[in-house]
């Protein structure tokens, strides 16, 4: 099956292309998801349209994508998680975790841009990179501190 991306598809293609697909993943995915178009003669006619336009997008979505990045370097997150032995913590932080606190702080991003490997499951300080456009990519700093050990209460005076 033939298809026009209409968004950019991790490992996949860019924006405008015309790419070929299974036939299950087209319908299943990339047609309901509206990430794609089916390539029809008609849809070939305008794709040179949707490329120009693509095109310019593409490049004011580039210089946004830098100002926030400039932005978002500066920005250092905090979570505080129970710890267990070893620094191991019970809670992980996720890449959710991290987009509502950056949510807070006012900038909207979308948990997929988030690109972490896996869960930050120990404490200590972590650069995660935030992919912003396909050629903008930015760091967030991010610490994970562990809950304070609760001290035992002394015994109730009989």
């Amino acid at each position: 099956m033939e298809v026009i991306l209409k968004e950019d598809v991790n490992k996949l293609g860019h924006r405008g292309d015309v790419v070929k697909v299974a036939d299950g993943y087209g319908r299943n995915y990339l047609l309901p998801g509206k990430l794609a178009i089916e390539a029809t003669s008609a849809n070939k006619a305008v794709i040179e349209q949707m490329k120009n336009s693509a095109v310019r997008k593409s490049a004011k979505e580039k210089t946004e994508a830098e100002a926030l990045a400039t932005q978002m370097n500066a920005v250092e997150l905090v979570f505080e998680r129970k710890v267990g032995e070893n620094d191991h913590l019970f809670g992980s932080v996720t890449s959710g975790d991290i987009a509502q606190q950056l949510e807070e702080k006012g900038f909207t991003v979308d948990r997929r841009k988030i690109s972490l490997e896996e869960p930050l499951k120990q404490i200590g300080e972590y650069h995660v990179p935030v992919k912003l456009h396909r050629e903008v990519t930015s760091h967030v700093k991010v610490t994970v501190k562990g809950d304070a050990v609760e001290e035992a209460a002394p015994a109730p005076a009989a």
